[in-house]
């Protein structure tokens, strides 16, 4: 029985690691922009509406810095301490990232229960709805970028980031239009609905970071369209009798495959590795940034075991 070498991950990695770090500098640039002017924004309007969804971009900045860390971790190639390279850093920035999300929605529903308590209408309500167009035009065309980066990259930490985003987008369209009808109809509750509405928002958004994140530090198989992929390329590969005991997970960019291929016991050494290595390659052409592992078998499990000697 042999195990083949794993094979390295592809080069394309380089150019997914640019485009990973460009979203991470993209999303803290916005999100510092957007603090600044929410600030002025809260300042002017005392708008509860509005604190949240400057507690929303806050959130934002402190988060893309996580995520900014956590990609340079994840890309370092790996050493002698850490074989499989660093790709988890991810998942445990999502975790942490989730962690913060949840917490600012509890600070969100605290000033909301306070407005509850202390109505009051806002102020210069213009001023807000124009710091909320431009917002939403800077958050529109960040949402476009981390999109084209999770098509290229599928990074679980610029998805994470986008996550956060699409709240800030939501949310600024919504704070936009409580303080138009807030202001319009002398109506205070309005601007506590929707801050409401974008604590509630969060903790779903914390919960399904979170959830991904686990499953990636807990191993979880690959999605079943996948494994049936791998399968498929593996068992039509001619001289292939079985393919069995497979096993898969992800850290960060990269896939891990392993699995058991059953050749003709009478198949010798050195043809069973040059088979091997042909099913990698056809692996890899499908998952370019996999790591294969193949442990050549010459008998099927429960097949008996005939000397061919």
């Amino acid at each position: 029985m042999v195990d083949t070498h794993p094979v390295p991950v592809n080069t394309g990695s380089a150019e997914a690691g640019r485009l990973m770090r460009l979203a991470s500098l993209a999303s803290m640039t916005v999100a510092v922009t957007l603090i600044a002017a929410k600030t002025a924004a809260w300042l002017f309007t005392d708008s509860v509406s509005m604190l949240s969804s400057l507690v929303d971009s806050s959130l934002d900045l402190v988060t893309s810095l996580i995520t900014f860390v956590a990609i340079r971790q994840a890309l370092t190639p790996a050493d002698e301490d850490h074989r499989f390279g660093h790709g988890k850093a991810e998942a445990l920035a999502g975790v942490a990232q989730a962690g913060f999300i949840a917490a600012s929605a509890g600070g969100v529903a605290l000033t909301v229960v306070d407005r509850l308590l202390h109505p009051h209408q806002v102020r210069d309500e213009h001023i807000g709805i124009a710091v909320s167009a431009v917002a939403v035009v800077l958050t529109f065309g960040l949402l476009a970028f981390q999109r084209y980066v999770i098509k290229r990259t599928k990074s679980l930490a610029v998805g994470a980031d986008m996550a956060h985003y699409t709240t800030d987008f939501v949310t600024n369209i919504s704070v936009g239009i409580s303080l138009f009808l807030s202001g319009r109809f002398d109506l205070p509750l309005i601007d506590v609905v929707v801050a409401l509405g974008v604590a509630a928002y969060l903790v779903v958004s914390a919960w399904s970071i979170a959830r991904t994140s686990i499953d990636m530090l807990m191993d979880r198989e690959l999605p079943e369209e996948e494994r049936r992929r791998i399968l498929e390329i593996a068992s039509n590969h001619p001289g292939v009798r079985n393919v069995h005991d497979m096993r898969t997970r992800s850290a960060g960019l990269t896939k891990f495959i392993q699995m058991h291929v059953v050749f003709e016991p009478t198949m010798s050494l050195g043809r069973a590795h040059v088979m091997g290595d042909s099913i990698e390659q056809e692996i890899l052409q499908a998952f370019p940034d996999a790591e294969v592992i193949l442990h050549i078998d010459p008998w099927n499990d429960g097949e008996p075991r005939v000397s061919t000697a």
